[in-house]
């Protein structure tokens, strides 16, 4: 993607690249649009990098990302549904979801909670925070979610054996 000069249609939550500190950026504000992958857009406003989540595209005049789900009618949270979201988490520098990616160790449903391990492709990878915020924040949009945990772990370490075969294709790394 080229770089290019977008202005905001309104305010827009953001969160600061690497750390994950979350950011407001006002309506009628020129940013620099860096990056797009996985329906989230990375920006540059006042000097620092930022993450917008696709389903706040609109702010940047883009059609946004959106959740449909119908909720089960006993008031459980559909495991199914959460795959889902997951799988439309991209890893901040390789355009493959964290699912493909083999990121994603376990969902455990308690209640109204979700209990999520994963791992990142590298232990001093920086962009962890934005990650694990990324995961609640997109998890949070299944229905009947009251809680989410993230567990970052690094035991098993990741591994490339551990990508979909299509995500090995993409990335190059199936061999």
């Amino acid at each position: 993607m080229e770089r290019r000069m977008v202005v905001t249609q309104r305010e827009v939550d953001a969160r600061l690249v690497p750390v994950g500190t979350p950011v407001k950026i006002p309506a009628d504000t020129f940013v620099t649009l860096t990056q797009s992958l996985g329906g989230n857009y990375t920006i540059v406003h006042n000097g620092n990098m930022a993450r917008i989540d696709g389903t706040d595209a609109d702010a940047l005049g883009f059609e946004p990302k959106v959740f449909e789900f119908e909720a089960p009618a006993d008031g459980s949270i559909s495991i199914d549904q959460v795959w889902e979201v997951l799988d439309t988490i991209f890893d901040p520098e390789i355009p493959v979801s964290i699912v493909a990616l083999g990121l994603v160790y376990s969902v455990d449903i308690q209640g109204t909670n979700v209990n999520i391990t994963m791992t990142l492709t590298a232990p001093g990878c920086g962009m962890g925070p934005v990650l694990v915020d990324d995961v609640k924040y997109r998890v949070a949009k299944v229905p009947n979610v009251e809680n989410i945990s993230v567990e970052l772990v690094f035991d098993p370490p990741w591994t490339r054996d551990k990508m979909s075969e299509e995500a090995q294709l993409e990335t190059g790394m199936f061999f």
